[in-house]
């Protein structure tokens, strides 16, 4: 009999176990299906439609080739999309900036879309380097630049590593981002970085309820299965190994210390509910940039780009106004 007893305890502590790891997965798939029953601000077919206008592609040095997009008249506005996007994500935003006369650009970062990588690589020099060749391409001289996520992490270091680039804006526009030092106060990102890093989790992304969650993440208080969805489909379809590079950069390297050089008009835009990027992150950022505008947008997640299109084009119009 006393040998029985910790047979007994080791099987109701297996049960225990066994019953907790269901009840989770009842309720991860209950969560899951919950977001997939909420509504969409923008539908499906609209977020998920690349934007429209004349392509063109820009050869570098190095044999990478960046694939933009370019469409109207007026003052001009550059779009650097974050990690594992293309110019899908400016599908809501890129209409609503032609419709009030500006002249839109939106490239895929190397080894993002249709960009390739060429022998320099992914790394934080390489892509802040691509873009003063958009920039050049298009002939930019009084340009706006909006970027987001990866996209101003790497504006950051074009405008104060890459010369040139600086001369060619005349307002920044820093979403949802940040100078570097990603993993500090991110539990999200200690997380997942690590699993994004080891494979593990592009490979269970592809269950639907895990999918759905992780892209919910990014969302804030008003999740949309529809944006979830467009993300998941850009991330799923993503070769993750060639970018592990930036992905390690992102918390390896730091320019919050050198934010004071920036001259640029900037704008810092960050969403309440940010966890991605969070708030911390966008107040170092308005704190040493000088002059820096902090905005804020209540209830809103990291992307930015589709929750809150409104808030994007007035930090636009802000910055677009003649000098």
């Amino acid at each position: 009999m006393a040998a029985s007893n910790p047979m007994r305890r080791a099987l109701v502590a297996g049960t225990l176990v066994t019953a907790a790891a269901v009840a989770a997965t009842l309720g991860a798939r209950r969560r899951a299906h919950a977001i997939r029953q909420g509504s969409d601000p923008y539908p499906y077919e609209v977020l998920s439609t690349e934007p429209r206008g004349e392509t063109l592609t820009v050869d570098r040095p190095d044999g990478t080739r960046i694939r933009m997009i370019t469409a109207g008249e007026g003052p001009t506005v550059v779009l650097a999309h974050g990690i594992y996007m293309s110019v899908i994500e400016w599908s809501v935003l890129w209409d609503m900036l032609l419709a009030r006369g500006y002249r839109v650009v939106a490239f895929d970062q190397r080894g993002h879309g249709e960009s390739t990588i060429g022998a320099d690589g992914i790394s934080t020099l390489s892509m802040a380097g691509d873009y003063l060749a958009v920039l050049e391409a298009v002939d930019a001289r009084d340009a706006v630049l909006l970027a987001h996520s990866m996209g101003g992490f790497l504006a950051i270091a074009a405008v104060l590593d890459v010369p040139g680039v600086a001369e060619r804006l005349r307002g920044l526009i820093l979403m949802s981002t940040f100078p570097g030092d990603v993993l500090r106060g991110a539990p999200q990102n200690k997380a997942q970085i690590p699993l994004i890093k080891s494979g593990l989790l592009p490979a269970m992304a592809g269950n639907d309820t895990v999918g759905t969650l992780f892209g919910a993440g990014l969302c804030g208080d008003d999740v949309s299965p529809a944006m979830v969805q467009v993300f998941l489909e850009t991330f799923r379809q993503a070769d993750h190994r060639p970018l592990v590079p930036i992905l390690e950069a992102f918390g390896a390297e730091d320019r919050g210390d050198r934010l004071g050089e920036i001259t640029v008009p900037t704008i810092v835009l960050c969403g309440s509910k940010d966890q991605t990027t969070p708030p911390w992150q966008s107040e170092r950022l308005a704190a040493g940039i000088p002059g820096a505008q902090s905005w804020w947008v209540p209830r809103a997640g990291h992307m930015l780009n589709w929750e809150a299109t409104d808030a994007i084009v007035e930090a636009v119009a802000g910055l677009s106004k003649p000098r």
